[in-house]
């Protein structure tokens, strides 16, 4: 009685010893450079934590022998950084919604061939991209509307960006055209085949250009440094400026405020500030890592 031998056929390539020894050193050269990139952050995020003494002994360090909050302590309490923080936040939130509402609605006509006057309106778009007033007569005109000292000045000039104008465009241009013509067929508006059918199908580029706005906003530093004079409307980074150079004013007389560590020292407080300005807009990647490649990648295929 014969035995039948089942041979199982893998899909997956036989590599050779060479290309092992070359894929390992791909794998180790990109998780040393991923390695570079972190370790800086955690550095900080250490050291945030630590004492004065500590930070004076030990030249680099991860996690802090002795663990203290007085950093922190001292950012929150002296220096308005929350009043910054929800500041940028407002200004993050408002400005990236403003900016997707115009950038979709001006992507989308860009993106059908039919519409009259197309390429001369797309010139004029990248025109833009190439070319600007500069720093003084944008001051005078925005001086002359009154937008001076309110976050106008910071989110009207870039309520849309032709780079990413441009990728949602692309990005429209993508998308299957029958759908749009079965919706006509079945009796829907213009408006109801943008909302109904273009912006469900567009959560990957949404995302992605959603995230560009929203760093954007948040690193915000130039705009609010010249536009703003409250200031109680500053900004986290303008807030965490004005800190780095108060903090070497951390007298000997606050020492007994804080525990038995002593007064925050001023590096630590320099690296407190730069987490608390760091993490929030951190924790939004992860929701939309999913998206960011396919977005991006997907709308800039075609011109």
């Amino acid at each position: 009685m014969t035995k039948t031998v089942k041979i199982k056929h893998s899909n997956k390539p036989i590599l050779s010893t060479k290309n092992k020894i070359i894929d390992v050193i791909i794998y180790l050269f990109l998780a040393f450079v991923a390695l570079s990139t972190v370790l800086p952050f955690l550095y900080v995020l250490g050291g945030s934590f630590a004492t004065d003494k500590e930070l004076t002994e030990r030249a680099f360090f991860i996690i802090p022998r002795v663990w203290s909050l007085n950093a922190y302590k001292y950012a929150i309490i002296n220096s308005k950084i929350l009043v910054g923080l929800k500041n940028t936040i407002i200004l993050t939130v408002t400005g990236t919604f403003l900016c997707m509402i115009f950038s979709l609605t001006f992507a989308y006509p860009l993106s059908k061939k039919e519409l009259k006057g197309r390429n001369a309106i797309m010139n004029m778009v990248i025109f833009t991209m190439l070319f600007s007033g500069g720093m003084i007569p944008s001051y005078i005109v925005f001086s002359a509307y009154g937008l001076l000292d309110s976050y106008g000045a910071l989110i009207l000039p870039g309520l849309i960006s032709p780079f990413n104008m441009i990728i949602i465009k692309n990005f429209f241009q993508e998308l299957p055209g029958e759908l749009e013509d079965a919706a006509y067929v079945d009796g829907a508006t213009d408006l109801q085949v943008f909302y109904k059918i273009a912006l469900p199908l567009s959560k990957p580029v949404m995302a992605s250009i959603s995230l560009f706005y929203a760093v954007g906003f948040w690193n915000d530093y130039f705009g609010s440094m010249i536009y703003l004079r409250t200031a109680s409307k500053y900004p986290i980074q303008i807030m965490l400026r004005t800190l780095i150079l108060l903090s070497d004013t951390v007298s000997e007389a606050a020492q007994a405020y804080y525990d038995s560590n002593g007064a925050p020292p001023d590096k630590a407080v320099k690296m407190a500030c730069t987490v608390i300005a760091t993490v929030p807009i951190l924790l939004i990647y992860p929701f939309v890592q999913k998206y960011f490649t396919k977005g991006v990648m997907v709308g800039a295929v075609k011109g």
